[in-house]
């Protein structure tokens, strides 16, 4: 895999929490739980991670045993993920005719999806298998975050923040969306090679590559600043128009107190600049317009804009075990059919969410005047998100493909998909089947001067 790490040397550093301070002399909202009710966590009741260990009534969501622990026979280390589940057929298929049968387990954009393409679309129902599991390291400090650290009044940043997962038993909405910005991807920090690919209303694509490499900054001894969670840099290798541009993000846990600072290095004019719309509703990177920037990794960055609701839990019908979309035999024309992603290739299954409701505040700009999250339990990783405009009406539905690296035990996203159901376009980010080998380096090490404006000239160069 060719990536920054040929120009970023190693970093010989011990594993390190810093107890993070957002916001000096800010007040300060309780979210942290009591020794007591942490002690719940990966007890009877609740898994390390907050998710209820039991399974459903039915048992179509079945209790949470762990993980998925035993690598499939298959798997070789350092080669794309083997499918542990491939021999499995579908439960049922839910079409448009049938989808009413179905509506208490769908959200209002999967519904709007089967309508919009009811000869195409369809969703394959699997049987439900609850894979997620992180290090146990990382549950241990989980349990000790969960009664040390609080929101900033408003719930803008974090105080005492310690664990990928600072509410495990969360008691508001703005708590259900922290963990799922916060959630684990890697000890220290992650490259890796990945699409993003506008497929036209006619079916028509052309794909744009990127080669990205995150330092989750709070996990470091060195980090240059206690306010950092994390510093991201992404260049764009192909199409050759676009080819060379990099993007810096430094990434804060107060937003409020020291917004996002983003710069990009455009190859064509040689030049670095301060980008101040790489957030919020500012267009998303190479997206042709498609998805916003805080729409990347189904949502991202400062929740100031909105009042944030949490509407309980559900059971829903979600992507899940998405190892089909990783796929070095498949091509991208094989899994991108005109109006939506081929279903055959996706897999669906029953799982418990968190439900959490995004409402504009008043005075506040963006173009989503509405937006629902649906969290996945086990994982804290949004799974759906609808998203209305400022007439109120269903606009772009995301679905979050979840696939368990299950060598390294981190749940992430095979990829991510948006649909405009009025254009009939649509935005899936995150392939890579047309790349060689397995496009991720979960022990990626760096150092944080190379990740400074300075450095952005450097890398556009490569």
């Amino acid at each position: 895999m060719q990536s920054f790490k040929h120009s970023i040397r190693s970093i010989t550093t011990g594993l390190f929490y810093t107890t993070v301070v957002a916001a000096l002399g800010a007040s300060v909202a309780s979210a942290k739980v009591s020794p007591e009710k942490a002690a719940q966590l990966g007890g009877a009741q609740l898994t390390p991670m907050g998710a209820e260990r039991a399974a459903n009534a039915d048992g179509s969501i079945p209790a949470w045993t762990g993980g998925l622990k035993k690598l499939p026979a298959a798997y070789k280390r350092g080669e794309r993920l083997v499918d542990p589940y491939a021999g499995e057929a579908p439960l049922f298929a839910i079409t448009a005719a049938n989808a009413n049968q179905h509506k208490d387990k769908l959200s209002p954009g999967q519904l709007a999806l089967l309508n919009r393409y009811p000869d195409s679309f369809k969703m394959n129902v699997y049987p439900s298998h609850r894979s997620a599991r992180l290090p146990d390291t990382e549950y241990q400090r989980i349990k000790t975050g969960a009664t040390q650290t609080d929101m900033v009044e408003g719930g803008n940043g974090l105080v005492n923040f310690s664990a990928s997962v600072p509410f495990p038993i969360p008691q508001s909405g703005q708590e259900v969306i922290w963990n799922h910005i916060t959630r684990y991807r890697t000890p220290l920090g992650v490259s890796r090679r990945y699409t993003q690919i506008p497929v036209q209303a006619s079916g028509g694509f052309t794909p744009v590559l990127f080669e990205e490499s995150v330092l989750f900054a709070n996990r470091f001894a060195d980090n240059p600043n206690p306010n950092r969670l994390f510093v991201f840099l992404q260049r764009i290798l192909a199409p050759a128009r676009l080819e060379g541009d990099v993007l810096l993000v430094h990434e804060n846990i107060d937003q409020i107190k020291e917004p996002r600072s983003a710069w990009l290095y455009n190859a064509g004019q040689r030049r670095v600049r301060l980008a101040p719309t790489i957030a919020y509703d500012g267009p998303g990177t190479a997206s042709d317009g498609l998805r916003t920037s805080d729409d990347l990794d189904m949502f991202n960055g400062a929740l100031d804009r909105y009042n944030w609701e949490l509407k309980g839990k559900r059971e829903l019908y979600i992507p899940y075990n998405s190892y089909r979309l990783r796929d070095g035999k498949l091509a991208y024309k094989d899994i991108l059919n005109k109006g939506h992603m081929n279903p055959e290739h996706l897999r669906y299954e029953l799982h418990r969410v968190w439900v959490v409701e995004a409402t504009l505040k008043e005075g506040s700009r963006h173009i989503y005047a509405r937006r629902t999250f649906f969290v996945d339990e086990d994982t804290w990783q949004i799974a759906i998100a609808d998203h209305y405009d400022g007439r109120g009406e269903l606009w772009k539905v995301k679905e979050g493909h979840e696939v368990m690296h299950y060598q390294v035990a981190v749940p992430w996203l095979a990829c991510e998909s948006l649909y405009d159901l009025n254009s009939g376009r649509y935005l899936v980010t995150g392939l890579d089947n047309e790349e060689e080998g397995y496009q991720y380096d979960f022990n990626y090490q760096g150092k944080f001067r190379d990740f400074t404006p300075a450095a952005l000239r450097r890398a556009g160069r490569r």
